[in-house]
């Protein structure tokens, strides 16, 4: 069982400044499709550590990045067993 965190944003403009303001940072992450587990709506999310979650969402809300959510999503197999907003 694996745990993944993403951060879900308002709209796909602000998905894509958050990926060009993080691209000179050290943080690990990636974009993808937002997680059904999370939302039936389609999307793009960012997929980082979860400890690392915290400090991304800060240094994008400086930057006025509206989040919509941080989300821990405990998965095994594929399947989510649970998701938790984290805010």
């Amino acid at each position: 069982m694996g745990q993944n965190c993403y951060i879900t944003f308002s709209s796909i403009h602000q998905a894509i400044r958050a990926e060009e303001l993080l691209e000179e940072e050290r943080y690990a992450y990636k974009m993808v499709p937002v997680p059904r587990s999370i939302s039936s709506s389609c999307g793009s999310a960012l997929q980082c550590t979860c400890r690392d979650i915290t400090a991304i969402g800060n240094f994008l809300r400086d930057w006025d990045i509206e989040i919509e959510g941080l989300y821990r999503v405990k998965e095994a197999k594929l399947r989510a067993l649970s998701v938790k907003k984290l805010s």
